[in-house]
């Protein structure tokens, strides 16, 4: 696959693969986010890389969802138990064994070379039906932004993604916000009309 699609998620992947080599080994029982510590959060960050090798492997007969913000509406519709998510994380966490900044990038290396490997216009199976591979991916983008800053805050250190990739996320957010109708709540807010209400949220 080369599109921008992949091209943008590559780039987020190594940019978070960077931030976890530098994150101090001694810290990673330490606390991160939620439940999490930050070997939870990093592994569950993780699955943006496992679930496209995965998925790109599970062909689907129909298109359910056509486009990224669609998944995630549809995906919040799901009742989704916060324990099972939250062990989730941990597995994938304990399953970065010793060295988890080499798993990390072992399985950006996996991930991308499954991408390079797809036709974008495949369709394959997801959480939320059918989708092509293309319109898969920025998903993945947007979680690997997301808990890349995640990391980022928890740890103190320092991220900086390319533009390309933060304008795909916070266009997709935006996406997101019309698709669930929160796009006048997100606008008055980001024009300082009013403040976001307590607990917003784009996703669950």
């Amino acid at each position: 696959m080369e599109t921008d699609e992949a091209r943008t998620y590559a780039c987020a992947a190594d940019t978070v693969a960077d931030l976890v080599e530098r994150v101090d080994p001694a810290t990673l029982t330490g606390p991160a986010l939620g439940e999490w510590d930050l070997r939870a959060l990093i592994g569950h960050t993780g699955r943006a890389l496992t679930t496209v090798v995965t998925y790109f492997d599970q062909p689907a007969a129909t298109e359910d969802v056509a486009s990224p913000e669609a998944y995630f509406a549809l995906v919040a519709k799901v009742q989704v138990d916060p324990a099972a998510i939250a062990e989730r994380g941990r597995r994938a966490g304990a399953q970065l064994g010793a060295n988890p900044a080499a798993a990390f990038r072992e399985l950006v290396a996996q991930a991308q070379a499954k991408v390079i490997a797809t036709d974008p216009n495949a369709l394959i199976g997801t959480l939320a039906g059918g989708m092509r591979a293309a319109r898969y991916l920025p998903t993945r983008t947007f979680e690997l932004v997301v808990h890349g800053l995640d990391i980022a805050a928890a740890t103190g250190l320092a991220l900086e993604f390319d533009g390309e990739v933060l304008a795909e996320a916070a266009q997709l957010a935006a996406r997101i916000c019309v698709v669930t109708g929160q796009a006048p709540t997100l606008l008055t807010a980001l024009t300082g009309r009013a403040p976001l209400p307590g607990g917003f949220t784009l996703v669950p």
